[in-house]
Order: structure tokens, then sequence, then C-alpha cells
């Protein structure tokens, strides 16, 4: 199959498939989701991301039809039947169906699952990112479905021709938090700094990887809040997701950026995206 869509047992390549309108998700967006890639037919970070997965749900209140197991069996077998072992692997769990009524539908919720055809890049592009104030609600830290807020911003950067935007909080001394679909951190005099895990950003599991990366080559790692005036003085920025792995930043709000510390940035990139093929080989 060159694309899958999977619904509650139910498989199909993804434009075929139907979901029913009482589908909560159709009425309040309720339900949580988790993504990442796969090479060579091998789903990365695989346990990472299921963890995740169901941390999200659980915070959500959100029954699982499945156990942990369970769905690592099924994503594995899904794959198995693409055409192609490069893909991004995409699952998320709706609180359930039923009539529009704001309290909670009992009972499991409803798994989706979608792959579609996807290579990893390997970073060497640098990119141009902007700037706005964060107004999401204070559930950052749990992957929901309810994403109008990171929508608009990937379009205001779509617009002005850069492929990111980084928010920060006003109300809290212009405090970065993340990224409208990724997490970002900062080098500075060979340090690596990143927002800590609270309720403001999601706990991305590339942002782990990084992480462990920098301790294991030797980099100081720092998990403290910072403004955007420091974001803006860094010697380099870097924002990473599960679709890219490391990507150094060079234009923020159309100035230049970075660009004081590129043998740490390689670093870190060369070694990440070796840590990936190893994995998935």
């Amino acid at each position: 199959m060159k694309t899958l869509g999977y619904y509650n047992g139910a498989i199909g390549e993804i434009e075929d498939m139907q979901i029913p309108m009482s589908d909560r998700v159709h009425w309040f967006g309720d339900g949580v989701y988790d993504a990442g890639p796969c090479h060579n037919y091998t789903i990365f970070a695989l346990d990472e991301h299921i963890d995740r997965f169901f941390n999200s749900a659980a915070l959500l209140d959100i029954e699982m039809p499945v156990t942990k197991q369970e769905l690592a069996d099924l994503l594995n077998s899904l794959v198995a039947k693409m055409d192609s072992g490069d893909l991004f692997v995409y699952y998320q769990v709706t609180r359930g169906s039923g009539p529009r009524n704001h309290a909670f539908t009992e009972g499991p919720g409803n798994l989706w699952v979608t792959l579609s055809p996807a290579q990893m890049p390997d970073g060497t592009q640098p990119i141009k990112v902007i700037t706005e104030g964060d107004t999401r609600f204070f559930h950052c830290n749990i992957k929901t479905l309810n994403l109008i807020p990171s929508v608009m911003a990937s379009e205001h950067a779509k617009r002005a021709g850069c492929q990111e935007t980084i928010f920060y909080r006003k109300a809290m001394g212009n405090r970065v938090t993340e990224c409208a679909h990724s997490n970002c951190h900062i080098l500075r005099d060979g340090k690596l700094y990143t927002a800590p895990t609270d309720e403001l950003i999601l706990p991305g599991i590339a942002r782990a990887h990084l992480i462990r990366m920098a301790k294991k080559l030797g980099i100081a790692v720092s998990e403290t809040p910072y403004d955007l005036d420091t974001l803006k003085a860094a010697d380099e920025i870097l924002v990473t997701s599960s679709s890219n792995l490391c990507l150094r930043v060079c234009e923020i709000d159309g100035e230049p950026a970075g660009g004081r510390d590129p043998e740490t940035v390689e670093l870190l990139r060369s070694n990440l995206m070796k840590e990936f093929k190893e994995a998935t080989e």
C-alpha cells in the first residue's frame, strides 16, 4: 500500500477511509495523538512515543482501547503492509463516539492510525523562523488534537517565507516556550539550554534524544527558562522534532541568527543521525 489508514479495525488507503460523524473528534477535537518516523520498516523510538501517547490519554482520562504492547504490535503489523519502509507513522485516540455532549462519553476511545511515505531529512539545511506570542492554553505538555494556535502560527511562518514559528509568553517576561510543531533550544558558551518540561511545552522525544546525546558528548545541559532576547543573542538556535532530529536556525524575524558555534551543531546533528540510522537498520 502507498498509504494506509486504520480506524477501530478497519484498514484501507487513507483517502478511502470514512469516520462516523458521532466521533467526538468532530465535535470537540477530543483526543490525543503521537507520531514518529519509520526507516527500513523499523519505527524509531517506538516505546518512547507509545509511553508519551498513553500518558497524554491518561492526563485527559481517555480510556485506551488497547494495551501498550497491543498498540506496538498493531503499528508494526501495519508498517509491514506498506510498499516502502520509510514512513511517517501517526496515531491518535479520541474519547469515543456519541451524541454531542460536553460531558465525557463512557467506554474506550476510537483508535486511528495513518501511515504515509516520508524520508528523514539529514538536518544539514538551516531554516528560517519567526517569533510569535504564545496564546495557547496551559496543557501544552499533553499532545492534544486542539492545534488551532499552532496551525495559525505555521501559516504565518509560511507566509513570511519561513519554516517554523517560535512561541514566547509575553506575560512571563517573554519566556521562550517551544515552536508551533517542534521544541527549540539554544547553544551559548558551549552549553545547551532548553526549556523545562512543565505545562508550557511538549516533552519532545527528539528533545530527550538531543539532551542525552549532548550529555554523552560532554556538552553541559541546562533545562532552565530563557527569554526572547537571550534566544536572539544565542550562539546557535536548534529546532528538534520527530520529523527533524536537529535543525539549525539561520534567520529569526528577518535577521541573521546563530552561526557562531557550527562545530557543536554538527557534532550533535551527525551523532543524532548516526543514532537514528543505527536504530533503524
